[in-house]
């Protein structure tokens, strides 16, 4: 493994999340960067769905850089996620682990399936709500960090680690300004509202 390129995927990481975490659109292009960086060094690690979720990660990104600009140049505001919705993210990571586990275990020379399966998948999820705006995406992230950072200093890959326990603080803060951006959206709505009705009735 090369620490150089280690260290480079984890500086990149790192501007990413905070970049997502004061809602910034450019977390997007320099996310890309990150995943291709990240795709060689777990495939070295022997972490093979993680390397391959980077692939899958690129996409999204492509998504979220459509998704985010809503219109007018802006970044799209943040949203709950609809019941429905997050129902169906965790139906989906918990399909996706038990499938990439049978996988990994049977075709591949992990020694840590299980663990490789649960993170690539609830990593996907955790993507998705954020390429969508949704709140939710934060604590997902969070539960996320909380498994990476063991498995990383396991596989002694000890910068990963480090960065993925400073993400876990960047996540914190990236929790802590979205819902403040939604409450700010909810708070002008609620000023809105009756100055529409208003000029509704004045008409």
């Amino acid at each position: 493994m090369s620490p150089w390129l280690e260290a480079v995927g984890a500086s990149a990481g790192a501007v990413c999340v905070w970049l997502a975490a004061v809602s910034d659109a450019w977390t997007w292009p320099i996310g890309i960067g990150n995943n291709l960086l990240y795709l060689v060094v777990f495939w070295r690690s022997k972490l093979y769905a993680d390397a391959l979720l980077q692939l899958v990660y690129v996409g999204i990104s492509l998504y979220g850089i459509w998704r985010w600009r809503g219109g007018g140049g802006r970044v799209r505001p943040v949203e709950r996620g609809r019941p429905l919705e997050l129902a169906l993210v965790a139906t989906a990571v918990a399909v996706s682990t038990l499938v990439l586990w049978r996988v990994l275990a049977g075709a591949t020379d992990s020694d840590v399936p299980g663990w490789d399966a649960l993170t690539t998948s609830m990593s996907l999820g955790a993507q998705w709500l954020m390429s969508r705006r949704i709140l939710e995406n934060w604590h997902l992230w969070i539960a996320v960090d909380v498994v990476y950072v063991p498995l990383f200093v396991y596989k002694q890959l000890y910068v990963t680690a480090g960065l993925y326990a400073f993400f876990m603080a960047l996540c914190l803060l990236g929790l802590r300004d979205w819902r403040r951006e939604l409450a700010a959206s909810a708070a002008a709505a609620t000023i809105e509202s009756p100055a529409a009705v208003d000029a509704a009735e004045g008409c």
